[in-house]
């Protein structure tokens, strides 16, 4: 350690080589005279794995990493700083509509727009484009602020903030951190860009009845990311925020509303019988088709419900007089010796070389002209094929279902016949948002499983998966979303009331993620995130209900 004076603290920034500070010096002065690479705004930083804001003070000896939109932590501030302008946009020119950000659609967010007397006013989009323009130019700071909690019920009461009043009820903090740019409020859920001089790089496009906001590519920053409109998820996104809609539940606040006023029972069972109907219209559709289908292929991300959704469409297919069998892809990983490496050379899980894709398509191949093989086990504890596996014939009148992640993907069954083949895609699409202008990330959703599955039944710890989770999400977007557009169908798994039940499983984890840790940014952003919930017990979920394959005590069995 080198001696300093006991007013100075010592700063690593960027991974160089420590020096002296004043303490009190805020993170933006260190910054100065340092430009960001490619001509990238600083965003905000990394002091000691806990994403600050520019302004923030340095008090205590610090490794400090500052951020742009290249970074996974510095995105994160770029969306929801652009999404923070939007709105208040949106109040200048529009101050009797109802907006929000409703969910994220292909590289940006789906925003509804809604005047008072119903559509889009006029010209919004050109309106709201343009005066994005000129707050960027204007470069306008945005302050990070504490106020007392009485001072930000008045606050937003007053500006007819419902949500956000609504969301600060069941909470009872002594201050409140709020964002203020000139003139607008909002809370804060996350960290901001201090200026809006740093967020140059946005666009709207017009996608009926809303719009999407658009960011830049992540990979090719600032260039903007091209849009994919993924129709089919926008339908399912539709569909259930109309159904959240419907029942009064659109927000964190509603669900909290409900919890409190003990009604969340009704809300478990009418959330479960959706799926159920869902399910058993799947079902029907399957039977109905001509020629049917012999062999149900079913994929989606990592913890959307693969494996029990494809089990209680099992049991509908069964109501529908046929005889599924089913297979999991999980059981055809390599040995963790012989799994693909990444670019940092750990090993990639979600690789589709991760499978041994000549035994499974072979053994598809004899099962589909009546053979007979022996499919694979897996133990993921140990991370190695069992040295037993499992005899496996296919009955000529019986129905295949095979789940995994890349099961849309064409290298996975390219043996079985195409035309005898149905598609399902399942994700969890969460329709809920923390408040109109601050939506739920879906990874959010399905990271929070994981993170208690992982627990539950894979014997890793919340540390593990964080470090994993970087990687899963690369993986998607290399070897799923790419083929999402395949499927015949999509089922959204989300079930709105399930956060408020994996709050008190989650949390416990989070916590045993510390500073000097670098995962210790994420799991400190969740545990954040998870304080606007009330907790609820799991103990009213369904024995069949997907949530159960992540929080236990399901009435199927797996593996």
């Amino acid at each position: 350690m080198i001696p300093t004076p006991d007013h100075n603290v010592l700063v690593r920034l960027q991974g160089g080589a420590p020096f002296a500070v004043p303490v009190g010096i805020r993170v933006g002065e260190l910054c100065r005279t340092l430009a960001p690479p490619d001509g990238l705004a600083w965003l905000g930083a990394l002091v000691n794995n806990e994403v600050v804001t520019l302004s923030y003070p340095i008090e205590v000896d610090s490794d400090v990493t500052l951020l742009t939109i290249a970074d996974r932590h510095g995105w994160r501030i770029y969306r929801n700083s652009v999404a923070f302008l939007l709105a208040k946009a949106v109040r200048e020119l529009f101050p009797e509509a109802r907006f929000a950000v409703e969910h994220s659609l292909g590289s940006g967010f789906y925003c509804s727009l809604t005047a008072p007397g119903g559509g889009m006013p006029p010209n919004a989009i050109e309106q709201l484009r343009r005066r994005l323009r000129e707050l960027v130019d204007a470069d306008l700071p945005i302050e990070r602020r504490k106020i007392s909690f009485s001072e930000a019920l008045r606050r937003f009461r007053e500006a007819g903030q419902q949500d956000k009043y609504d969301l600060l009820r069941f909470r009872n903090p002594p201050k409140v951190v709020i964002y203020d740019c000139n003139g607008f409020t909002d809370l804060a859920h996350g960290v901001l860009a201090d200026r809006t001089g740093a967020l140059r790089h946005v666009d709207l496009i017009a996608h009926p009845p809303g719009f999407v906001l658009l960011f830049p590519d992540r990979d090719a920053p600032p260039r903007l990311a091209p849009f994919d409109p993924q129709p089919y998820l926008f339908r399912i996104f539709t569909e259930h925020k109309e159904w959240g809609r419907i029942l009064g539940l659109r927000t964190v606040g509603d669900l909290n509303r409900i919890i409190a006023d003990r009604q969340a029972d009704e809300i478990i069972r009418i959330a479960e019988a959706l799926h159920e109907k869902t399910i058993a219209r799947l079902a029907d559709r399957i039977a109905e088709r001509q020629p049917r289908p012999r062999w149900i292929l079913i994929a989606g991300p990592s913890s959307s419900g693969k494996t029990t959704f494809a089990k209680r469409l099992a049991v509908q297919l069964r109501v529908n007089g046929l005889r599924p069998v089913a297979i999991s892809t999980d059981n055809y990983f390599l040995d963790r010796d012989r799994t693909p490496l990444d670019e940092a050379g750990q090993p990639d899980f979600e690789h589709i070389e991760a499978l041994d894709l000549p035994l499974f398509n072979e053994q598809m191949a004899r099962l589909d002209e009546g053979h007979e093989v022996v499919a694979p086990l897996f133990d993921f504890r140990q991370g190695l094929r069992l040295p037993q596996g499992r005899p496996l014939r296919v009955e000529p009148d019986q129905i295949v279902l095979i789940e995994g992640i890349h099961c849309l993907n064409p290298r996975l069954g390219s043996a079985i016949p195409r035309d005898r083949v149905f598609r399902i895609y399942v994700s969890a699409l969460t329709q809920l948002n923390l408040d109109e202008h601050n939506r739920i990330a879906t990874t959010d959703n399905r990271l929070l499983r994981r993170l208690v599955r992982d627990h539950q039944f894979r014997g890793h710890g919340a540390l593990r998966t964080l470090d994993m989770w970087p990687g899963v999400r690369r993986g998607e977007k290399r070897w799923i979303f790419p083929y999402q557009n395949e499927a015949d169908a999509v089922f959204n798994s989300a079930l709105d009331y399930e956060l408020a039940v994996l709050k008190p499983l989650a949390e416990p984890l989070l916590w045993e993620v510390k500073p000097d840790q670098p995962q210790y940014a994420e799991a400190r952003r969740l545990s954040a995130f998870l304080e606007s919930f009330l907790a609820l017990p799991y103990g009213p979920v369904p024995p069949n209900s997907i949530l159960r394959e992540f929080i236990g005590r399901s009435s199927f069995r797996y593996g």
